[in-house]
């Protein structure tokens, strides 16, 4: 087979699509090049379906190439190994418009595999991806009702821009990922800087008109491929069985259903299933493996019936009716900031840690972002669903979640310069029925506001679900488990009171259009305000202070050509004002900036300041006439040695010590004493002269001697003190000053 190419236009760039040069095994295979970007999608199905699978098991992968962006992967073993959280959002992002588009029934397994070969920042190789699966697909010989299309929507300045890009990506206040087919929408991923809900569903429209052009594109590379479909098995069930389940468990799942604790609606919706099985099992003895997906077949259909018709939820709430809600902060009295948030059986603890900014996350990946100072790790543990089972690292489901509430929040958080910590935000579910992203982002701003994070504003979340069938649509708030397996949407909105921050939608249907969007999104606004409400009510504002236990930073700022002169030779002065300040097991940390922005961090506010004070010693340059409570450090014949401030000493003459004359300088002083002492010259090399006697009154009839020069004033002493091991000058390449006298053994 020959390569075929076609390109057509998105967002007003070249974007092309061939098959036939690469991977031409696969069922499918797509090379997609947006500018410099080039990304290769094949697509595989299994030549046999799963045996006794009541799930269509479909995969997609993201396989980053650090080559793609001129990196060698860093660590010992030189390689890609597993999949980066970036590539795992990547990969829901792919997954998440195609699934619905496969036949109900299909038992093969479908391997999707995005691997991303070339990146040029420019042009989103998520996009790329998105597009390549819908069009590898379209092309193979699997069943797709295909194709789809995938934009990114920013907004900058008022306008709307399409697939923005590195450059215009920093300035926008919308990051909106959608794909759809032609006639409708069917993903939506977004972090918003708290844009209006209006703001947000006219830019889904915009994005959505150049989805149908890419689609347009997509057809025509169909065509010209024109590949017929394969046949493939379906399981579905009988009219026979499917219409004998209706009537024979219709009215007894109904009343199963019907309770607002879900363990025991699971209970009598299991105890009614196995009564039906039994009978059907009868029945149709042929048909064994279709019973049990019979029966959730119908249990979809009551639930959704008594919904739409009746209004009548699961547990009995009206159709935008939150479930209760309580709130706690500061349960645990270790933690830098906790939050207990539980909304009917759905329960998140979140807790947060502050650190230095040392603490940030490096991401060794194919990204613009290096590094990452805020951090939002979401867990599920089995107990949450009331179930035993491994407890292993976090699975794709966990990372989706937890990046989705750190996106709600990252607008909120103070800037680095506003803050200067790491935060680590931690939510923990303790209990689940339905909505626990959500449940997350809550707690997380209970966690921050105990915490004492000065965030811009609290904010919280909500899931909307949708029956949709041909007797109606309803939207539905705060939907719990058995509406999101059986519904059709999982809309989860995040924001404050002013505005949207972060979308995820996830949909089982064919797509959604503008009413049920524009409904979904003021519903969601509705019970947004209703929480926030409940959240103000127990913390009103983030505390003025930190908890004790979290450490305390302090920030200065010196100039960046005595960078050197904190460090040392080696990091030898930085290392002696740790150790020197070290309590116990625990030291202070130092974070030095190229533009000399100094970040101290300690447990102890005291020692934060005491080093402070001798990074100041360090890099500060005393004037002639100051006046300083110093310290002596070392007595010479001539005279004595003097700390004025941390990391700076000068020298007090014997004839400076005193109006009267002075034999010996151990006869007035000793080394420790607390000495007043004035600056009385600064000479060219950068060493300071001090008085002790010019800062006393001159004794009555005293005549001051004739004034000496510096030479005249103890240069053999200078001389030989210069020529001892005891000064050492600790000087920075490329330094000016290098002359400066900083410290003295």
């Amino acid at each position: 087979m020959e390569a075929i190419t076609t390109d057509f236009l998105v967002g007003g760039r070249t974007l092309t699509l061939e098959t036939g040069k690469m991977a031409r095994q696969a069922n499918g295979s797509v090379v997609v090049r947006y500018g410099d970007t080039v990304v290769l999608v094949t697509v595989v199905a299994s030549r046999e379906p799963r045996e006794n699978a009541d799930f269509f098991p479909l995969t997609v992968d993201v396989e980053e190439r650090l080559y793609a962006v001129g990196k060698i992967p860093g660590g010992y073993i030189k390689r890609e190994g597993r999949p980066s959280e970036s590539a795992i959002l990547a990969a829901r992002l792919t997954d998440r418009p195609i699934r619905p588009l496969f036949p109900e029934g299909l038992r093969n397994d479908v391997h999707v595999v995005v691997s991303i070969l070339s990146v040029d920042y420019d042009y989103s190789p998520e996009i790329c991806g998105m597009i390549g699966a819908s069009a590898a697909l379209s092309i193979s010989d699997i069943p797709f009702d295909g194709p789809i299309g995938a934009v990114q929507v920013g907004y900058i300045d008022g306008e709307f821009v399409i697939n923005p890009t590195a450059e215009q990506d920093k300035q926008s206040e919308l990051k909106l990922m959608i794909a759809g087919t032609y006639d409708a929408i069917l993903m939506i991923e977004a972090g918003a800087n708290i844009v209006p809900e209006s703001v947000m569903l006219d830019a889904i429209l915009f994005g959505h008109e150049e989805i149908r052009r890419i689609i347009e594109g997509v057809r025509n590379f169909q065509q010209v491929v024109d590949r017929p479909k394969a046949e493939y098995p379906l399981f579905l069930p009988s009219p026979e069985l499917l219409e004998t389940a209706r009537e024979i468990g219709w009215s007894k799942l109904l009343e199963a259903m019907h309770n607002e604790d879900k363990q025991q609606r699971g209970e009598n919706i299991e105890r009614v299933n196995q009564e039906l099985k039994e009978f059907l099992l009868e029945r149709f003895p042929e048909e064994e493996a279709m019973i049990s997906a019979t029966l959730k077949k119908v249990l979809k259909e009551v639930v959704r019936h008594a919904i739409i018709h009746d209004g009548i939820r699961p547990d009995g709430r009206e159709l935008d009716e939150i479930r209760p809600i309580s709130i706690e902060v500061g349960v645990l009295p270790r933690v830098h900031g906790t939050g207990l948030f539980t909304r009917g059986q759905t329960q998140a603890l979140t807790a947060m840690t502050l650190g230095p900014l040392s603490d940030q996350q490096m991401l060794d990946g194919i990204g613009v972002e290096e590094s990452r100072r805020y951090l939002h790790h979401y867990n599920f543990p089995p107990f949450a669903t009331g179930e035993s089972g491994p407890m292993r690292g976090p699975n794709r489901r966990a990372i989706g979640h937890g990046a989705l509430a750190g996106r709600a929040l990252e607008p909120v958080i103070p800037s680095e310069e506003e803050f200067p910590y790491t935060l680590r935000l931690v939510s923990d579910i303790l209990e689940s029925n339905g909505s626990s992203s959500m449940a997350s982002v809550c707690g997380s701003t209970l966690a921050l506001m105990d915490g004492g994070v000065p965030i811009k504003a609290p904010v919280a979340g909500i899931a909307m679900g949708l029956v949709k069938n041909d007797e109606g649509v309803v939207v539905l708030t705060d939907i719990q488990g058995l509406e999101d397996a059986l519904g059709d949407m999982d809309f989860k909105v995040a924001g404050t009171r002013e505005g949207v921050t972060a979308i995820q939608m996830d949909i089982k249907i064919h797509g959604l259009h503008r009413e049920i969007l524009e409904t979904a999104l003021q519903q969601a606004r509705k019970a947004r305000l209703q929480i926030l409400d409940m959240i103000e009510a127990v913390i009103p504002e983030p505390r003025k202070e930190l908890s004790l236990h979290a450490p305390r930073i302090l920030t200065m700022q010196i100039d960046p050509e005595k960078i050197g002169a904190v460090i040392g030779p080696g990091g030898k002065t930085i290392n002696k004002i740790i150790d020197s300040t070290r309590v116990g097991d625990k030291k202070v940390e130092i974070d030095i900036k190229d533009d000399g922005t100094i970040y101290v961090t300690s447990m102890d506010e005291n020692v934060a300041r005491r080093v402070q004070k001798m990074i100041e010693g360090l890099t500060r340059n005393p004037e002639v006439g100051e006046v300083f409570e110093g310290r002596v450090t070392r007595l010479k014949d001539f005279g004595a040695f003097v700390e004025i401030f941390p990391g700076k000493e000068g020298l007090v003459h014997i004839s400076q010590l005193s109006y009267n004359r002075v034999n010996k300088v151990e006869d007035v002083i000793s080394v420790g004493d607390p000495l007043t002492v004035k600056v009385i010259e600064i000479d060219p090399a950068g060493r300071i002269n001090l008085s002790h006697k010019d800062t006393q009154p001159a004794p009555e009839g005293y005549e001051a001697p004739r004034p000496r020069s510096s030479h005249e004033r103890g240069s053999h002493e200078r001389t030989h003190e210069h020529s001892s091991h005891d000064r050492t000058s600790h000087r920075r390449s490329g330094s000016h000053g290098s002359n400066t006298r900083d410290s003295m053994k």
